[in-house]
């Protein structure tokens, strides 16, 4: 029975990722947890209203917001050049292991598209979908070395083109090896 609450949707570590830029708007956003859209669109602005507000020089993590269950959630944000990366997770998490996963999926996305930028998350959603889902998988840490997360995603860059040159006779390149 204990072990049916563990793996229970509602005892997700890690509720959302969300990554946004200087202006609010959504680049990534990955629940953990059911909530409707217009749910999910208001903690984004929520969310964003509060760490947009916060100064550089503070601390990267805070107590959640109202819609996200306050003081039983914290924020645990880093703000990347003009994008922040925030992970909302259970109160118990480790505000410094969550930064260092913040930091694993940043240097990965960055590995992978040689020096990542906005754009990058705007056109090639499925990649960086596809590599968050190395790190996090249903509100639970999979993966923490960048290293094997670049191979999982060579790996299935690779089988993508062999699938694209077998459906388009052997001499197809209409699907992009890195996306």
């Amino acid at each position: 029975r204990e072990q049916q609450q563990l793996l229970s949707p509602s005892a997700a570590m890690i509720k959302a990722v969300l990554v946004f830029n200087n202006h609010g708007k959504p680049r990534l956003t990955k629940f953990f947890e059911y909530y409707n859209e217009t749910t999910q669109q208001q903690i984004i602005k929520e969310c964003f209203q509060l760490v947009s507000k916060r100064s550089d020089t503070v601390c990267n993590f805070l107590e959640g917001g109202t819609l996200l269950g306050g003081s039983d959630t914290k924020l645990i944000y880093r703000h990347y050049a003009t994008l922040y990366f925030m992970f909302c997770v259970d109160a118990s998490e480790s505000e410094l292991a969550i930064l260092d996963l913040i930091q694993v999926f940043v240097e990965t996305l960055d590995k992978w598209y040689e020096n990542v930028c906005e754009l990058d998350l705007i056109f090639h959603v499925d990649k960086v979908h596809h590599i968050l889902n190395e790190v996090v998988m249903g509100g639970m840490v999979l993966d923490t070395s960048s290293t094997d997360i670049l191979n999982h995603s060579d790996a299935q860059a690779k089988m993508q083109k062999a699938e694209g040159a077998a459906l388009f006779g052997g001499g197809g390149t209409a699907v992009v090896s890195k996306f």
